[in-house]
């Protein structure tokens, strides 16, 4: 069984990540400050896989602490999932962002490459692409100037990585370019756990709909779309789970250094507007919503090129967008229970 570090592993998406690693016969090894996620998500973990989670509560800048887990655990891949990732919060404290997202990265180079442990799977994101040129977006497409310094630190990010396997042609990593994540796991026990009010469209929804927000506002209804509101490419947390998996086989089957950049999202996009009537349908609650004006820095629209996923990774998206809100829908109402 190979040891795999997840950095973040009890955030939203390293907490799906985790329990798809188990069910693939590979044993994660967590470490998570808590800053974004709670302790009580390892026992979720443990209750869905019926597998004991080791876990170190601690910050990836922490050289020490990464010498003593690579040391004990011999780790054999690592999932770098750990950042701050608020864009509104990024802009008003761009130094936070660039501190901890760029050393934690750094750190966690440093550590894989003194232990000589590389099969990095990296969390980057669509940002990257800003405001592309054309639909879908493939990983040719030029990379943009960030609208957040949250954006700015995916980019400088993919780059360290890029100069590192450059000057090391051993390492191997794979740069994993997220569209929208959503959805929960199907047992509804875990599931996005937003900080505040949502800076994230579906928990927002979800939040609304259970009455813990007043209503929901659309920001605008005058882009160059089929109804006037924003496109995204929304995809399901598990699916997203299931693409480091492959990415993580990919790099362990590999013999040489590599450095791939892979989109992940489903090919398709949706709009603002058609994931409101899709949630209303599969939730049978009639939500409260407003058409605002549009809001600074949002990209008109955007969704994934998933060829390169399908043909380098054997990965594409199965869960539909209809399944994935019904799984919100029903992580929000286990929430109010708890």
């Amino acid at each position: 069984m190979k040891n795999v570090l997840v950095t973040g592993g009890l955030g939203f998406i390293g907490s799906h990540t985790c329990v798809e690693l188990i069910n693939s016969g590979f044993h994660p090894i967590v470490l998570d400050n808590l800053s974004n996620s709670e302790m009580w998500i390892k026992d979720r973990i443990e209750k869905i896989t019926n597998q004991t989670l080791t876990f170190y509560h601690g910050d990836c800048r922490d050289a020490q602490l990464l010498d003593t887990i690579f040391s004990e655990d011999q780790i054999d891949g690592i999932i770098h999932f750990a950042a701050s990732k608020a864009v509104g919060e990024s802009v008003a404290e761009p130094l936070k962002y660039y501190n901890n997202n760029l050393g934690g990265l750094t750190s966690i180079l440093e550590a894989s490459t003194k232990h000589k442990c590389s099969n990095l799977v990296f969390s980057s994101s669509c940002t990257v692409y800003g405001t592309p040129d054309s639909l879908p977006v493939d990983e040719s497409a030029m990379i943009k100037n960030a609208e957040s310094p949250y954006g700015t630190t995916k980019i400088v990010c993919e780059r360290i990585i890029q100069d590192l396997s450059k000057a090391d042609p051993s390492y191997k990593s794979i740069l994993l370019r997220y569209f929208n994540p959503i959805g929960a796991h199907e047992s509804s026990l875990i599931g996005e756990l937003p900080v505040g009010v949502p800076s994230n469209l579906v928990p927002f929804i979800t939040q609304a709909a259970a009455g813990l927000r007043d209503g929901l506002t659309v920001f605008g209804d005058d882009y160059n779309t089929k109804d006037g509101s924003c496109v995204r490419d929304f995809i399901h947390v598990t699916d997203l789970a299931k693409a480091h998996i492959k990415a993580l086989a990919f790099l362990l089957n590999e013999n040489e250094g590599t450095c791939e950049a892979v989109n992940i999202g489903t090919g398709h996009g949706n709009t603002v507007l058609e994931l409101i009537t899709a949630f209303e349908k599969v939730s049978a609650q009639k939500l409260n919503y407003t058409i605002g004006k549009r809001r600074n820095g949002d990209v008109e629209a955007v969704y994934a090129d998933a060829t390169k996923s399908k043909k380098l990774l054997g990965w594409e998206a199965t869960i539909s967008l209809e399944q994935a809100l019904l799984d919100a829908w029903n992580w929000q109402k286990t929430l109010a229970n708890n």
